[in-house]
């Protein structure tokens, strides 16, 4: 891991579990100025980012604004990739989070934890030439019903993703992730 102290290590990898990757609440014992400093140093790296907190959905404050709202932390793509996490899951994991807006019904927020067989379905469904279904069934080690009900009920629409099909001679029906 490239120059990752313990402390940076135990958020990151915490963050990789959770939905849409929050990095908060950091470790216990890791308070005020030595808190500060730490997140700090890992967002001058490119390994934290801060985002808009949705205090209604229940996300940790990592500060206030002052106009009333607040940030917390996401864990960035470059942050899984060094914590070892494969870069084209962490692109997958970490594109859903950026472009699924936050749901406005007060519903809880749909997160997608990296090294996931979803996470590997969505990456490889990004690739240029998507996936088939023989192609997911092979990575997952599902049965292709599960995969077509993963592509419809899960991706389609639970996470809202633009998922478009065509036939391909030589591979069959394939899908792929469109809008990006």
């Amino acid at each position: 891991m490239p120059g990752l102290t313990d402390t940076q290590t135990i958020i990151l990898s915490r963050a990789a579990t959770r939905p849409g990757n929050l990095a908060l609440p950091l470790p216990g014992g890791l308070h005020g100025a030595a808190a500060r400093m730490v997140v700090n140093r890992m967002i001058e790296r490119g390994w934290l980012e801060e985002g808009e907190a949705n205090l209604r959905r229940g996300e940790p404050l990592w500060r206030e604004t002052g106009d009333g709202h607040g940030t917390t932390l996401f864990a960035t793509e470059a942050a899984l990739q060094a914590i070892g996490i494969e870069p084209v899951v962490a692109c997958a994991v970490t594109a859903v989070r950026k472009a699924k807006p936050a749901p406005s019904d007060g519903s809880k927020p749909v997160g997608i934890r990296a090294g996931t067989k979803q996470a590997a379905i969505i990456a490889l469904l990004q690739r240029p030439e998507g996936a088939s279904i023989g192609e997911i069934v092979e990575a997952t080690g599902w049965m292709p019903h599960t995969a077509r009900g993963m592509i419809s009920g899960t991706l389609k629409k639970k996470l809202e993703l633009a998922i478009t099909t065509e036939m391909i001679e030589g591979r069959g029906r394939c899908y792929r992730v469109s809008g990006d």
